[in-house]
């Protein structure tokens, strides 16, 4: 049997200075802990201790020359966390915050949120702490080269497909699978996120903030509620922020905030016209990071460095990285009458955030069930490129809201309690733990 203080104290001696991690692996242990120890095939196989320590991980210099002649060093990573239900699957994190511990936690989560899309995806994450903001074409070209060159020896389509992330867009997808083919000499589905030139899929861009609003369209029907009216908060500026308030705006709702690392744009009027949408695209592309010249286009009120969470809203939609919403913006949204909280960006509430909206009602759905509709276009990308096939849009977009309303009645079995109220954290946790764990036992291994 498992007791969980002992299990959690023992993982941290063996994971240091690895707060995320932990962070991410006792949300899950605490959700599944009954359902193990009420297991007896689950503690033969000792599930806990071995889903919780990744397969492999990889570390490796990147040596690139910069525009000046000098040569840079950065370190490269991939850790492959569980492959029980497929080839790891997972994106590439290219930012000056990315730490081995930073990977952990993204793969670990990686391996339930794929395990939910019910696609055969096992779970990865990969990056360096290289920054392409302030770099020219050719010196992120050259980098991508030399990270590709190391990374080629450890992927494949039957193998481990990353994908990208923060700081890893169509530009460097396209620089690290022309250096995959130059080095393989292979066209493989090896990489997704690609462009539609050469193998990408249709809605990829856009995905991650369609499927987060189709959860949140199941999440409303579910209460007895829809879109209609609702005034939204989202945070962050790029594809994920961007597809969000795009869908959001075709539901019925009014997208009001979107925020960059310079402070929040709050816009009455709404984010709701493709005028608005593209310009969210153009300060993403200019790799500055801030938001200030969306008020000054706009006519919208700009708060320098503060998060949006202190606007009233209906919903609210933490978009851009892990740990921005802290306990403080909880009680701050609950106080202003926030009716539901789902996070986009990959853990995007702290622990202590996550636990007050649940303790207060609030359903509140994790990003590891929220924000799947990104890797689960990706899979279908891989099944598109296994297959020869591109699919039209409307084809992918109908396979990603059946997707997303599979991974909300998943939750809803799991996460409903006795009161009626929806856990969606545990119910996330412990749908995606078990596919993986019965397939860990099933396999014998």
């Amino acid at each position: 049997m498992y007791e969980i203080n002992s299990f959690m104290a023992e993982l941290e001696k063996k994971n240091p200075a690895q707060p995320e991690f932990i962070q991410a692996t006792r949300e899950v242990v605490e959700s599944v802990i009954d359902v193990v120890n009420n297991n007896p095939v689950y503690l033969k196989n000792k599930i806990l201790d071995r889903i919780t320590e990744p397969d492999r991980v990889i570390t490796f210099k990147v040596e690139w020359e910069d525009d000046h002649g000098e040569i840079q060093v950065n370190r490269g990573y991939r850790v492959q966390f569980n492959n029980a239900i497929g080839p790891y699957k997972g994106g590439l994190r290219f930012h000056e915050s990315v730490t081995l511990g930073t990977l952990k936690f993204l793969g670990f989560e990686q391996t339930f949120k794929n395990s939910l899309t019910t696609l055969p995806m096992g779970g990865g994450k990969g990056g360096s702490d290289f920054s392409p903001k302030g770099k020219s074409d050719a010196e992120i070209l050259r980098f991508c080269r030399s990270f590709m060159t190391e990374l080629q020896k450890y992927i494949g389509p039957d193998t481990d497909v990353p994908a990208g992330d923060i700081g890893v867009g169509a530009r460097e997808i396209g620089f690290l699978y022309g250096q995959y083919k130059r080095i393989r000499d292979e066209n493989t589905g090896v990489l997704t996120g690609k462009g539609l030139t050469f193998g990408g899929s249709l809605v990829r861009p856009e995905a991650t903030g369609y499927g987060t609003m189709y959860f949140a369209k199941n999440m409303l029907e579910a209460h007895g509620d829809t879109f209609e009216g609702k005034r939204i908060a989202l945070s962050g500026f790029g594809n994920v922020c961007w597809g969000a308030a795009v869908k959001a705006t075709q539901l019925g709702a009014k997208v009001v905030t979107i925020s960059g690392p310079d402070g929040y744009i709050l816009d009455e009027n709404g984010i709701n016209t493709p005028e608005k949408w593209a310009f969210m695209l153009q300060l993403r592309s200019s790799n500055n990071d801030v938001v200030k010249p969306y008020a000054q286009k706009f006519g919208a009120v700009f708060v320098p460095k503060k998060k949006p969470w202190e606007v009233p809203v209906d919903m609210a939609f933490p978009c851009a990285i892990q740990n921005e919403m802290n306990l403080e913006d909880a009680k701050t949204l609950v106080k202003n009458g926030v009716k539901y909280v789902i996070e986009t960006s990959n853990m995007g509430c702290t622990a202590e955030a996550a636990t007050y909206f649940i303790d207060n009602k609030i359903p509140f759905a994790p990003g590891k069930a929220a924000n799947a509709g990104g890797v689960a276009v990706s899979g279908l990308e891989m099944s598109q490129n296994a297959q020869h096939l591109s699919w039209r849009a409307e084809e992918v977009d109908e396979k990603l809201k059946h997707i997303m309303a599979s991974i909300h009645a998943s939750c809803v079995k799991e996460g409903t309690e006795k009161d009626g109220y929806i856990n969606y954290v545990k119910g996330a946790n412990i749908a995606g733990f078990k596919k993986v764990a019965d397939a860990m036992c099933l396999l014998g291994y």
